[in-house]
């Protein structure tokens, strides 16, 4: 079902950027423009939020509405003017296997001469562009105006509170790491994932297809046990994956001092030179890969590792009850159990 759900993202994801040029003529003001959207939009990516945009609507609808793979759509728009700022504020410089946006405008920026701006500056505004692409594709759907406009309603809750989550995580980054809160770090998970990945894409499909507010209620609250776990598992990957299959480094997350549920499980259970390690690391100066390692072995030593699968373990089996009380149609109950397993073995 997810596969054959993404098909249809991906043809509609195609032909979308096809007709970018007719609908906003973007050529006749940049040629740039229009070949950097274009060329970013298609990469390879999951489709997680479009996909659970078009389930959360099916899971209450025998079948789809004209108009709403061009919807979901919107929530790709939306993740990827994300990608676009966050790689600027990260200074990451790629992006799903190629360099990210801003790197791909400095490279182009070389062979000009006396400019005030850089492809950072470039890519926010290209950013810009995306979003507002993004609540214009949104709109194609043809159902219920009053649900229509609840359901785009929380996509652009979803823009927020994305937005402020990316706020609190920069401002977590000045508190020393022996007064981070396990809270702290979950906030950021709430409000940069598992909101704008999981609980607001299901809502907006469910809200869009009319269901009650109890199943909207649970559909989030499912949505948010399951981004949570699903960030989780994402930190793990980000220090223990294979860095073929990421994309980048597994130091990258440590090397840009990223307080995540694995750090801070660590620094409370060491010892003083394990504490003593990790406060280096998160000084602020420049280190070394072999600190890095170092804190990588912590975090098994720590039980940091096996804590986190707990964690995970227990999001999932909370999502699964909740799940049941959504009102979805067993089908989809079915295809999101089944789903939420896979992403999150650990």
């Amino acid at each position: 079902m997810f596969l054959e759900i993404k098909k249809h993202i991906e043809k509609e994801l195609l032909g979308y950027s096809r007709q970018i040029e007719q609908v906003y003529q973007l050529k006749r003001l940049s040629p740039i423009l229009l070949n950097n959207i274009k060329e970013f939009l298609l990469r390879d990516g999951k489709r997680i939020r479009p996909i659970l945009f078009v389930i959360g609507y099916l899971g209450f609808k025998n079948k789809p509405a004209a108009g709403l793979y061009r919807s979901a759509i919107s929530l790709e728009l939306l993740h990827d003017f994300m990608l676009v700022h966050d790689d600027i504020i990260d200074k990451s410089l790629t992006r799903r296997g190629k360099p990210a946006m801003h790197a791909q405008l400095n490279r182009y920026l070389r062979r000009e001469r006396n400019i005030k701006f850089n492809g950072e500056d470039l890519a926010i505004v290209i950013g810009d562009v995306m979003y507002a692409m993004a609540l214009d594709a949104y709109l194609a759907v043809r159902e219920n105006p009053i649900r229509k406009e609840l359901s785009l309603k929380k996509l652009i809750s979803a823009a927020l509170y994305t937005g402020s989550g990316e706020f609190i995580e920069l401002l977590l980054g000045s508190k020393s790491i022996e007064l981070t809160s396990k809270e702290d770090i979950y906030k950021v998970y709430d409000y940069k994932t598992a909101n704008y990945t999981f609980a607001s894409p299901l809502t907006m499909g469910a809200l869009l297809a009319g269901a009650k507010d109890i199943e909207i209620d649970n559909l989030f609250k499912y949505g948010m046990s399951l981004g949570r776990a699903f960030q989780i598992k994402d930190d793990i990957i980000g220090l223990f994956g294979k860095s073929k299959k990421t994309g980048k480094s597994n130091l990258t997350d440590l090397k840009e001092a990223r307080k995540t549920i694995l750090i801070w499980h660590a620094y409370n259970h060491s010892d003083k030179s394990g504490k003593t390690l990790i406060k280096n690391v998160f000084s602020g100066r420049k280190t070394e890969n072999l600190e890095l390692n170092k804190i990588k072995k912590l975090i098994i030593s720590a039980g940091s590792l096996n804590y986190a699968k707990s964690e995970i373990k227990k999001l999932l089996k909370k999502s699964k009850q909740t799940i049941k009380l959504t009102g979805l149609s067993k089908t989809y109950v079915k295809a999101l159990t089944e789903f939420s397993a896979e992403i999150l073995k650990v």
